[in-house]
């Protein structure tokens, strides 16, 4: 009787105690087992980097409220570490604060440490100090690159160890490397050293998948045995062709659509991309329909800050806009959308909904009309935005030669001869990298441009000064040659003669801003022209409330845009589509003024105004018309 007893007590133990945490594949029934129950992820991306962290708690939320069960997070490591050995996991920098958010919330990670993410983030999350090394192959079994990879990974994957879902946390998957078939290297020693790396730092019970296009080449280059191919496409695919691909390269296993567009990116002086509800909602239900699990990309876009929008090479050079809206269920604001409520009305077909309300759109405020004033010439503050002075080059060097990462480099020089008569001013194909400002005795002249027009007329005397002021518009982050150095590249001629005796000004633009100048700085007398790189500021205060907003740039031409030492990133109205930036409410003050500072590059409006706006105004292409110089 007591043996029978305890059978019994055992039993019920048995029955009560959950199994061991656990999410692997099964590859009989074709699904996800989490803690041995068969499981089907539909999930949103959402990018830490691209949102301010107040309002990570808001986004996830919203994200949890439309039905979704987990979210695919990137890690960029150029974010991390922005010099070799330097690491930056602080404020809007803090993924383990970010994971432990999602966690206590409810909801699941799919993780993609990379170490390239693509993400059209500056170098596809690669940091460009890589290129110090300027014959490095990335993306490859090159010993400099792998051994910059390894020394991350021992900083990273340690971090993200305790949070695996094995581990009690609540990552259940992580991806390696990224769209690899995709790159020209196809080298599968690399790969095969990445799996070791992971496997290593993580354990070996972690589900480790790689993502690629349903091309076949791309399929064979970027999967390997021992991780799980899954797939990437968008609304306009054929869905059951799609899986059909994965199929190729994973007979059996679930079916994942790791990346399904709800939308597209932006490119600068192209049409804003949009992808209607109904088409994004109509694909959604149909791969659920086959029991696939499905990430939406992106499902919040967010904000490409400061200098960290990437760009395309398709056949020429295409810089990412500031907004990264990708017309996705949240806006870049963070507003539910109307896809949004399509998309949650898929989901409720296949799984509950959680009880509640979705959040409301946060509240934004018209601040209206700000006037500005010019502070100063570029040129006229190098000692400033230079502190430890030029360095001197027979020719010019690269962003990356001086170990320059984002933003503004001058290149100064003299003119050799007199030039009476009009003289070309001009550089070899490809090496205006990105935008070159030309001034000849401080006066604007005009702009050269990569892909564009590299060649301008100019006049002058021996000894004129001739200064231009380079701009990185963003590394390529996708594609073939990823290795995209900045600056000027090739040495410029005055009718074909090479220029040299260069003196080569790094500028610290961000650091001088973000110690309070201009505006704890004396005025300067500044010349009244309009023309050229300069910089001018003004102040606005809000009324009791810090609500978000958007800023317009009537009549500006192209810049970049700081709020009380804040990078809000590039605005560009005239070449569009973007015409306004959004500015989070959790960079502006209450109660004392707000601090702008713009620096314009080409020309001021004769009244230098800016427009605060409750709403964003992405779609519009105004046509650049070049400020003759004053």
């Amino acid at each position: 009787m007591a043996l029978i007893l305890l059978l019994a007590v055992g039993l019920l133990h048995t029955q009560a105690s959950p199994p061991a945490r656990s999410f692997q594949l099964d590859y009989e029934e074709d699904c996800f087992r989490k803690d041995g129950a068969p499981f089907r992820y539909i999930s949103g991306s959402i990018h830490y980097a691209r949102v301010p962290r107040p309002a990570w708690r808001d986004r996830l939320l919203k994200m949890y409220m439309s039905g979704l069960n987990a979210v695919q997070v990137y890690v960029p490591w150029n974010y991390h570490e922005p010099l070799p050995g330097v690491y930056d996991f602080a404020g809007d920098r803090d993924v383990e604060a970010f994971l432990d958010l999602t966690a206590e919330l409810g909801l699941l990670v799919i993780l993609r440490p990379g170490p390239y993410i693509c993400a059209e983030w500056e170098m596809g999350g690669l940091p460009a100090w890589l290129l110090w090394k300027p014959d490095i192959v990335l993306r490859s079994s090159d010993p400099a690159y792998l051994a910059a990879v390894d020394s991350w990974l021992h900083v990273l994957l340690p971090k993200v160890k305790p949070r695996l879902y094995q581990n009690g946390g609540n990552i259940i998957s992580v991806q390696v490397e990224n769209e690899y078939g995709s790159y020209y290297a196809c080298d599968y020693e690399y790969l095969r050293h990445l799996l070791g790396s992971f496997r290593a730092l993580l354990g070996s019970d972690v589900l480790l998948f790689t993502t690629d296009s349903t091309r076949v080449e791309e399929l064979r280059c970027g999967t390997l045995q021992g991780l799980y191919a899954t797939i990437d496409f968008g609304p306009d695919s054929n869905v059951t062709e799609a899986f059909g691909a994965q199929r190729q390269v994973e007979p059996k296993g679930p079916l994942v659509n790791s990346e399904y567009y709800t939308g597209w990116l932006d490119y600068w002086g192209e049409a804003h991309a949009s992808t209607s509800s109904a088409q994004v909602a109509r694909g959604l239900e149909d791969m659920l329909q086959l029991g696939a699990s499905v990430n939406m990309y992106m499902f919040h876009g967010g904000t490409n800050f400061a200098y960290w929008s990437g760009a395309d090479f398709k056949d020429q050079y295409k810089p990412v806009t500031t907004s990264y809206d990708y017309d996705a269920p949240l806006s870049e604001a963070g507003d539910p959308t109307e896809k949004l409520f399509a998309i949650r009305t898929v989901i409720s077909k296949f799984q509950p909904l959680p009880v509640g309300p979705m959040p409301p759109a946060t509240p934004k405020y018209t601040y209206g009309w700000v006037a500005l004033q010019k502070y100063a010439d570029l040129l006229d503050v190098l000692d400033v935005l230079c502190p430890s002075g030029p360095i001197q080059s027979q020719f010019p060097l690269t962003f990356e030669a001086i170990k320059q990462t984002h933003g503004f480099v001058v290149y100064r020089t003299r003119l050799p001869w007199d030039v009476p008569d009009l003289a070309t001013l001009g550089a070899p194909p490809h090496s205006i990298c990105d935008r070159g400002y030309v001034m000849l005795q401080k006066e604007y002249r005009g702009t050269l441009e990569r892909d564009g027009q590299t060649t301008l007329p100019v006049t002058g005397r021996a000894g004129d000064t001739l200064d231009v002021l380079l701009e990185n518009m963003g590394r390529i982050s996708f594609g073939a040659n990823v290795s995209d150095f900045k600056g000027l590249l090739g040495n410029l001629s005055l009718d074909s003669s090479p220029l040299s005796n260069w003196l080569i000004y790094p500028l610290a633009i961000d650091r001088a801003i973000q110690q309070g100048w201009p505006h704890t700085a004396l005025p300067k007398s500044s010349s009244s022209g309009k023309s050229g790189p300069a910089f001018y500021t003004g102040t606005f205060e809000t009324p009791g409330i810090a609500w978000d907003t958007f800023v317009k740039f009537p009549g500006w031409s192209k810049g970049q845009l700081w709020i009380n030492g804040f990078n809000l990133g590039r605005y560009w109205p005239c070449r569009g589509p973007q015409q306004t930036l959004f500015v989070p409410g959790s960079v502006l003050h209450v109660g004392r003024p707000n601090n702008i500072t713009v620096l314009e590059l080409e020309g001021a409006p004769p009244v230098p105004l800016l427009l605060f706006l409750d709403q964003p105004l992405f779609n519009k292409t105004l046509s650049c018309s070049t400020v003759a110089a004053e």
